[in-house]
Parts: structure tokens; C-alpha cells; sequence
């Protein structure tokens, strides 16, 4: 599915199960804000240094989309994030992600079960596209590191439970990227097995109690539109 041919953008987000969060005006509704949990009111909970708690979300965050399968494009002194993801419910939790980074955000009508997410130009995201973009080519840039804030879009846009664990999807063609962005989960207490496309992939997945649980701690609480049983933890 490209996020350029001749598809519409729907005026409003595809249909989604009852869960999902409700709409108004023709726009979905941004995400809830929670307010700051204190760790002495979760027992045998520890606050991440790099868990979605620890930093203000952030438009650098939307480096989690291009360590999966998302894609970005400069426009003059602009820049685009897009992604093409396979659940009415994962554009319901990015439009919302992304409104919290104040990116406006516009959605692609359902093609072949699935639907084009992509954001405006941005002056915002200028720099997120000179760190990645070498001619156009996509490539992490040196030293890129994964946070709680850029694994949630990653897990929001990408990522699905399997019975051996979580799997975090990859673009199909950048290969260049999988050695580095496995280097960075594995440097936030997640190694991952690559998995080609043979084997399910492209995508690294996620296996283990320990690590499945250090997953849902640096993505943090399931939203309101994501499937209990699609979010880390979240069918605990």
C-alpha cells in the first residue's frame, strides 16, 4: 500500500471495536492523560529511566516508527513520517500519539486490510529526517538508541504477541537498519531474535517473562483503543 497513490484520506478513522476511543466532530479523540503515578503506589513497580514516564513526549520520538516499518520524506525544510499499519486500532492510538507531540496527522481509507498513517509537513520533524535519511535511503543514525516513548509507537504501530513471545516488526526493505535497531533493544534490556522473511519476519521478536515484562514497562500503559490482548502486558 502506498501512502501516495490515489486512495482518499477518509475524514475520519476507520471503524474499530466498541473499546476504542470514542469519537467527536469527525476527529478521534485525543489519547487521556494520565496523571504521574507515584512508584509507591505500585508495588514491586521501578520507574524506567527510559520508560514513557521518564521524558515528555517528544516529536524524536517518531524514531521508534523508523525503526519499524515507517518511512520518512523531506519536503524543502520539512520533513514526513507515514506508515502503513494492518488495524483500524492502530490508527486510533498513533493520530492520538501523534496529536500529544503536536503533529497533525491524516489517515488513508482501508486498502487490501490496511490503512496509510502519515503526518503534515513539519518543521519538527526536520531534524528527525537529516539523522535518517542518507540521500533517501533510511539508516539509524550513529549511536540511535530506543526509549520507552519511541518503543510505544513502535509496539502502537507495529508490534503483535505470538505464542513465543512479542514480535516487533521491521521494513521489508531496510535492511541496513535491522543490525543497528537490534543493537538498541538489546541495549535496553530487550535482545531479540531477527527473524526473516522465511520465518515470519521481517521482525525481531521478544521472548522470555523477564523481558516480556521489561517490554510493557518501557511502553507503558495500554491506550484506551488498543485490544487488551495486542498490548504488552496488557491482557495480564
Amino acid at each position: 500500500m502506498s501512502l501516495t497513490g490515489g486512495v482518499g484520506v477518509s475524514p475520519t478513522p476507520p471503524d474499530a471495536p466498541d473499546r476504542h476511543v470514542p469519537q467527536a466532530a469527525g476527529k478521534p479523540a485525543p489519547a487521556a492523560r494520565q496523571p504521574p503515578v507515584d512508584d509507591h503506589q505500585r508495588p514491586g513497580r521501578q520507574l524506567s529511566l527510559f520508560g514513557v514516564e521518564a521524558t515528555e513526549p517528544a516529536p524524536g520520538d517518531l524514531a521508534g516508527l523508523l525503526a519499524g516499518p515507517g518511512e520518512v520524506g523531506r519536503m524543502g525544510g520539512t520533513a514526513r513520517v507515514s506508515i502503513v499499519v494492518d488495524a483500524a486500532w492502530r490508527v486510533h492510538v498513533l493520530v492520538a500519539e501523534l496529536a500529544r507531540r503536536g503533529l497533525t496527522a491524516s489517515w488513508i481509507g482501508r486498502v487490501a486490510e490496511q490503512h496509510g498513517v502519515r503526518t503534515s509537513y513539519s518543521t519538527r520533524l526536520a531534524p528527525l529526517a537529516a539523522a535518517w535519511l542518507r540521500g533517501t535511503t533510511k539508516r539509524p543514525p550513529p549511536g540511535f538508541f530506543l526509549t520507552g516513548p519511541r518503543l510505544r509507537l513502535w509496539v502502537a504501530a507495529a508490534g503483535q504477541p505470538e505464542p513465543s513471545g512479542f514480535l516487533l516488526r521491521l521494513g521489508a526493505a531496510d535492511e541496513s537498519c535491522w543490525e543497528p535497531v537490534g543493537a538498541a533493544l538489546a541495549a535496553v534490556g530487550l535482545p531479540a531474535v531477527l527473524l526473516d522473511a522465511g520465518t515470519g519476519g521481517p521482525a525481531y521478536r521478544i521472548s522470555g517473562r523477564r523481558r516480556l515484562g521489561r517490554l510493557a514497562e518501557l511502553v507503558g500503559e495500554r491506550p484506551p483503543a488498543a485490544p487488551p490482548e495486542q498490548w504488552p502486558g496488557g491482557a495480564a
